[in-house]
């Protein structure tokens, strides 16, 4: 197939062009920045693919949450590079004359907000705060291309583990110094999937044309906190410190520490797990086997 990706020189980005490419499909990234199609200017909405045309088109990009406080500017940032984006390429795909038979667009379980110990999944309703506004509005914005008839799912990753990028790669330093620590109570669940599950997800969502919608892409054995910190801490043969107190995590990294560190997600992938997929790293431990690295 030839399949188009936006953010491909991102984490999972990189992992999934690398992987379409070695399994024979043509893959192209939609590059900013560049004057040779494929490229595109979404503040613009505008989008040249120079004449080409895409089976799938697997859209990514969007503004890292995770780097810098959140300043009034940095949200609205990661609003619009996610809300923007989106919208520029239903638009495109919706009018185009030979439309993809697929688009696989990014979002996260920051959808259904602080939830405690309540377990989630698709069906559940939506919850409330910055990040699931965020999703919300960044899932309604393929409203045009799902009216045109293409199949669109919506996959809402969780923290995505692999040791060379993403949230992984920011722990271990601190962990292999002996500096992991639980935050707060460490009673928060944590959603998580192993980079090489989200990259054989999104194959198995491509190869099943009944999929559609939003899917979780997420371990079905959510932890919490604690849980994780004291595996990865077990992983490295590191000690885990005493608990970072909310009040020091939010001095440091203001609004984003409640979201990102505190706030509780117990997610199962319902769909995924009903259709048929099976996970490689169902299990944490299997997850962080390889981190030592």
């Amino acid at each position: 197939m030839k399949i188009l990706v936006t953010g491909g020189s991102g984490f999972i980005g990189q992992a999934l062009i690398a992987y379409f490419t070695q399994q024979g499909h043509c893959v192209a990234a939609l590059r900013r920045g560049s004057t040779t199609p494929p490229y595109w200017q979404p503040e613009q909405g505008l989008i040249d693919l120079g004449g080409q045309h895409f089976d799938v088109v697997i859209h990514l990009a969007g503004e890292n949450i995770a780097k810098g406080r959140w300043t009034k500017k940095k949200k609205a940032q990661i609003l619009s590079s996610r809300v923007q984006g989106t919208r520029c390429i239903a638009e495109y795909f919706s009018q185009a004359q030979n439309r993809p038979k697929l688009v696989v667009c990014s979002s996260a379980v920051g959808i259904y907000g602080d939830r405690g110990a309540e377990q989630l999944n698709e069906a559940s309703e939506q919850g409330t705060g910055f990040l699931a506004q965020v999703c919300q509005q960044w899932e309604a914005a393929l409203a045009p291309v799902v009216d045109a008839g293409v199949r669109v799912v919506n996959i809402r990753l969780g923290m995505v583990l692999g040791a060379h990028g993403g949230a992984l790669a920011q722990m271990l330093v601190p962990f292999k110094m002996g500096l992991g620590c639980v935050f707060g109570n460490g009673e928060q669940y944590m959603s998580w999937i192993a980079l090489t599950d989200v990259v054989h997800a999104v194959a198995h969502i491509m190869a099943d044309e009944n999929l559609s919608g939003p899917i979780n892409l997420c371990s079905p054995q959510p932890v919490t906190n604690r849980q994780f910190t004291k595996t990865l801490g077990r992983c490295l043969h590191r000690p885990t410190f005493l608990p970072l107190p909310a009040f020091v995590a939010k001095i440091v990294l203001g609004e984003m520490a409640d979201a990102l560190l505190y706030s509780s997600s117990r997610i199962i992938p319902i769909k995924l797990i009903e259709s048929g997929y099976r996970f490689q790293h169902a299990t944490l431990d299997s997850a962080l086997a390889g981190c030592r690295t």
